[in-house]
């Protein structure tokens, strides 16, 4: 009889109820806790995903749609002016409208950029990578490159993961200077973000890497987070070029020692 099996045969023969094989009860509890993080990981899509959309109303109606508002408002004053024929009026106001115009636009490029960068789309990620570093308050240097481009889901993957691991940077942790590295087996593509800063990062914390675990998760990769109290944080990801293999989980160095104390904490 295999030791293996769910339900023991040992007592049927006396009637006493039959009993669960540790093994057994061992794999259904895995079996729970992994559909557990599953349903939890899915929940935390649904709501990261109601959350960006808010933002970006919100970033509509604040910025651009404030703007072409205004611009509205400046062509009714020309209007009147033409009526007028106050020609300086005319000119101050379609000046007017013409900077708000150009605001708005900047602005629907900003958003966009957050949405999907175009840079990414027709260049690839280290193009789009540099540009971020562009934008970085705190010096960073990129190092190496995909030698091929992967699925576009995995390719804004990697650059949103980036892009968080930078916000952190220049955030929190007082750095002087960060290194990107970039690099693909044939099966999976990585990147490693470095800084030498406070270090101390709590990867169990911040709807941030909490959203970049199950991002990476859903396309079978994982996140691994190396910060030491006395200074220096990487952040590494791996995903498959394939994203058809899937993970979900998130490595700190207790996790990567075989000693996690992430959920007790």
């Amino acid at each position: 009889m295999n030791s293996d099996h769910l339900v023991s045969q040992r007592n049927f023969g006396n009637g006493s109820a039959p009993t669960i094989d540790a093994p057994a009860t061992d794999a259904v509890d895995e079996l729970r806790q992994l559909t557990a993080e599953l349903q939890a990981s899915r929940t935390r899509i649904v709501e990261a995903t109601d959350a960006a959309r808010r933002r970006i109303e919100r970033d509509l109606h604040d910025g651009a749609q404030q703007r072409f508002v205004t611009a509205s408002m400046q062509l009714g004053l020309a209007l009147r002016a033409v009526e007028r024929g106050d020609v300086t009026e005319l000119t101050e106001q379609l000046a007017s409208v013409r900077a708000e115009l150009d605001g708005g636009l900047a602005e629907l490029r900003d958003l966009a950029r957050g949405i999907h960068p175009t840079v990414l789309s027709d260049r690839g990620l280290r193009p789009a990578v540099e540009a971020l570093v562009a934008r970085c308050s705190v010096p960073v240097s990129v190092e190496g490159d995909l030698d091929r481009r992967p699925a576009p889901t995995v390719e804004v993957t990697l650059y949103f993961t980036i892009a968080e691991a930078l916000t952190n940077v220049a955030k929190h942790a007082r750095a002087s200077e960060a290194v990107i590295t970039i690099a693909n087996s044939s099966d999976d593509a990585q990147i490693a973000i470095h800084d030498d800063g406070v270090g101390g990062t709590d990867p169990a914390k911040g709807s941030g890497l909490r959203g970049l675990v199950d991002r990476l998760g859903a396309l079978g990769g994982h996140l691994h987070v190396h910060s030491r109290s006395e200074g220096g944080t990487t952040v590494q990801a791996v995903v498959p070029l394939d994203p058809h293999r899937h993970t979900d989980h998130l490595t700190c160095d207790c996790c990567a020692e075989g000693q996690c104390r992430c959920a007790a904490d």
